[in-house]
């Protein structure tokens, strides 16, 4: 108001100056032009002023209450479908909780989705996914959450220790009464053995009843039992561990069946059996790691290499003079220096594939007249390296593990030269900028192979992949997935399947492919068919493959339990993949007899919540609507807006000044 005023006082005084300074012409023609320029005056300035005003708006937002629904197949099994159905109608129809709350359904098995239908089909329960989910999308609200399950998880992290902001009430779905019950807790067996080998099974038994009991425990292989005990369970021994070692007697992939007899009574049978397999093979790959100095990093690539028990790593120094190259399918170099020149040597003559790990001990000057097909002109400082993984790697199949978030590695600081054809699986990144230097690259040349990692100190990004995935799993297969390759003499190949050999029935198959043209380079416009063999009734069925990003991939659905033989085509090529698969008749979300309500508890009391059985519905809902910890908050908004509409103002503002152009130029005055 204040500029407001201002711009009146001098629009006036600029008028008066104009019209009637010095002059005693009065006339009316010159009062109508003083007020003409007057308020073109007044009207530009409070253009430039732009005045505004403010006022307040009050925002009400209630707090939020998550229907979380589990939507597996064990509701079914429990025969809660129509419970579930009544228990969220008595949500959807309360009227007093939801002018409280605002209220969203989810539903969950693997995965959270908003609830559409329920299907009660899903093959397993990932409980803790669904939590972290709901807490996620509604970190900055408050609110609750009600969860209905039976508390049965088969997949996921221990949702009892899930922190959630949000309390959880569990609504316990299922039977709670405790039925005496045998079943197969777990199976322990490596994934790969040697052929006419022993490898040993461990077989955990677990037996929840009072009255004692006897039965039979076996393993089976193509219909002939190959192991059979007794045993004999009671309220005070409920578990028995067995152990036994089988004959690998025929190579590839071969399934066995576990099972234990039921007792008299017994109400829940699918958990007493379960299946298993593993991979015969007839060799072993023998790696050697050759180091100029001790570093971490030995000890955790002996550790990932062998965790796939078909290879070996044997640790030398350089210094040794009794290595025998022709014994090891792979020569794993670590930061080389002058002490390798006869190992290169021999390399050279045997034409043996290796890798090369440089660090901040490798004499580069010595690599670099080795003819390797890259060189690099270091000097006497250090640097950080962090990876910038690449998609378009071709040699063989690696999926993204995270290399983007993993420690750098260090290594002397230079500039890289690539001499030689070669493939980047990453890049270097120096302080989080992506360079087109290479991290990890490997080279073919004819019959050789050989890959450089360009820096020291890969126990890290071991270390970081535990710490992202609760698994070695993820870098342990990169390790893998890269000696492989290394130590592999046979020419590759254009097509390549990754197919689990043991899937539970009714579980999601997921199968992928990776096919290249002649040059080696991924081909999308190819078309890939798997068809699928049952063994025993050689009912065949064909799936097509579909385009995902940088592979092709498939779902297999309604395959009923026992073994596949499958082929993977690629249409109007000669590339085919053949090999076999086992589905289960083991379901897990078949193996329980009662909800975990001791869990379903535990988390409840955790998250500051309260746990309810199905008949309590209102007694939840009456508690929820009485919760004064569950109040709408008021928000109160300042929003401006604007005093005048320039536009019209401007508008005005000409036509004035047009008026007053015209008056003057009438009377002479222009």
């Amino acid at each position: 108001m204040l500029f407001i005023l201002i711009a009146i006082l001098v629009s006036l005084a600029i008028a008066y100056y104009q019209y009637f300074h010095g002059s005693k012409d009065l006339r009316s023609r010159k009062v109508l032009l003083f007020s003409f320029r007057a308020s073109s005056v007044f009207l530009l300035l409070l253009l430039l002023i732009n005045p505004s005003i403010q006022h307040k708006i009050f925002e009400n937002t209630k707090p939020v209450l998550a229907v979380l629904i589990d939507n597996s197949a064990s509701i079914a099994n429990f025969k809660e479908e129509q419970k579930v159905a009544t228990l969220v109608a008595a949500f959807e129809t309360n009227v007093p909780l939801n002018a409280k709350f605002e209220l969203d359904y989810f539903s969950f098995g693997s995965d959270v989705k908003v609830k559409d239908s329920l299907t009660f089909d899903a093959p397993v329960t990932a409980i803790s996914e669904g939590i972290t989910a709901i807490n996620k999308l509604y970190k900055n609200r408050k609110g609750g959450v009600v969860l209905l399950s039976d508390g049965n998880q088969t997949t996921g992290k221990d949702y009892e220790f899930i922190g959630s902001k949000m309390p959880i009430s569990p609504i316990i779905l299922g039977d709670t009464t405790t039925f005496s019950d045998l079943r197969i807790r777990a199976i322990n067996v490596n994934k790969y053995s040697y052929l006419n080998n022993q490898f040993p099974v461990e077989v955990v038994l677990f037996y929840e009843g009072s009255d004692p009991i006897s039965t039979h425990f076996q393993i089976v292989q193509n219909g002939k039992v190959i192991f059979k005990q007794p045993v004999r369970f009671s309220a005070s021994e409920r578990s028995k561990t067995l152990r036994t070692n089988l004959r690998a007697i025929k190579k590839g992939i071969n399934f066995y069946k576990a099972s234990i007899a039921a007792f008299k009574l017994e109400k829940n049978t699918k958990n007493n059996l379960k299946d298993f397999s593993i991979e015969v093979i007839d060799e072993q790959m023998k790696i050697a790691l050759i180091a100029a100095v001790p570093h971490p990093d030995l000890g955790a690539l002996k550790r990932s290499i062998e965790k796939n028990k078909q290879r070996s790593v044997t640790i030398f120094s350089v210094e040794n003079k009794k290595i025998q190259l022709n014994d090891y399918q792979l020569l794993i170099l670590y930061q080389p220096n002058n002490s390798f020149t006869n190992i290169f040597s021999e390399i050279n003559a045997l034409k043996s594939n290796y890798l090369i790990i440089s660090g901040t001990h490798t004499d580069w000057g010595f690599l670099n007249k080795q003819s390797l097909g890259f060189t690099k002109n270091a000097i006497a400082q250090t640097e950080n390296y962090t990876a910038n993984y690449q998609c378009s790697f071709q040699p063989f199949l690696q999926k993204d593990i995270g290399f983007n978030d993993f420690p750098p590695l260090e290594d002397q600081f230079g500039a890289l030269l690539l001499s030689s054809k070669n493939h980047v699986l990453l890049q270097q990144r120096v302080f989080g900028v992506a360079t087109a230097q290479p991290l990890l690259a490997t080279f073919e040349q004819n019959s050789q192979k050989s890959a450089v990692i360009f820096g020291e100190g890969i126990w890290k990004w071991r270390a970081a992949s535990y710490l992202q995935n609760n698994s070695f799993e993820d870098f342990d297969e990169f390790t893998g997935n890269l000696v492989q390759y290394l130590a592999s003499s046979r020419k590759r190949k254009r097509l390549e399947v990754s197919v689990e050999p043991l899937y539970a029935a009714n579980a999601p198959i997921r199968i992928s492919a990776y096919y290249t043209d002649k040059n080696y380079h991924f081909d999308p416009r190819a078309s890939l068919l798997l068809t699928t063999t049952n063994s025993l009734t050689k009912q065949q069925r064909r799936f097509p493959f579909s385009l995902a990003h940088n592979s092709f991939q498939v779902a297999v659905e309604d395959l009923a339990p026992g073994t596949y033989s499958y082929t993977v085509a690629v249409a109007d090529q000669k590339s085919k993949y053949s090999g076999v698969f086992a589905i289960s008749e083991a379901r897990i979300e078949a193996q329980f007899t009662k909800a975990n309500t001791a869990k379903l508890n535990r988390l409840a009391k955790n998250t500051g919540g309260k746990r309810y059985h199905s008949s309590e519905i209102s007694t939840l809902i009456n508690a929820l609507v009485a919760d004064e910890a569950y109040a709408t908050l008021q928000k109160t908004i300042l929003k401006k807006q604007a005093f005048i509409d320039w536009k019209w103002v401007l508008f005005l503002l000409l036509t004035l000044l047009t008026i007053e152009w015209f008056v003057r130029k009438y009377y002479g005055k222009i």
